[in-house]
């Protein structure tokens, strides 16, 4: 093996690597992304719930002054 041939694969082991290193960034930003639309969903629900649960009782005290 001359060193031309030594230097094409050196580049290609590199080239692997960073390749191996982009597709675990990506699937980390991936994961983040699922587990932050997951929180704003829980987030939302537990809002609507709150929302709901102000309604029912202005409702019950407007109610109860009739």
């Amino acid at each position: 093996m001359d060193q031309s041939d030594k230097a094409c694969s050196k580049a290609d082991e590199t080239k692997c690597q960073a390749q191996e290193k982009v597709s675990c960034m990506e699937e980390k930003a991936t994961n983040a992304a699922q587990s932050a639309k997951e929180s704003c969903n829980e987030a939302g629900q537990q809002m609507q719930a709150m929302a709901q649960d102000a309604s029912e009782a202005i409702k019950s005290t407007v109610g109860a002054h009739k």
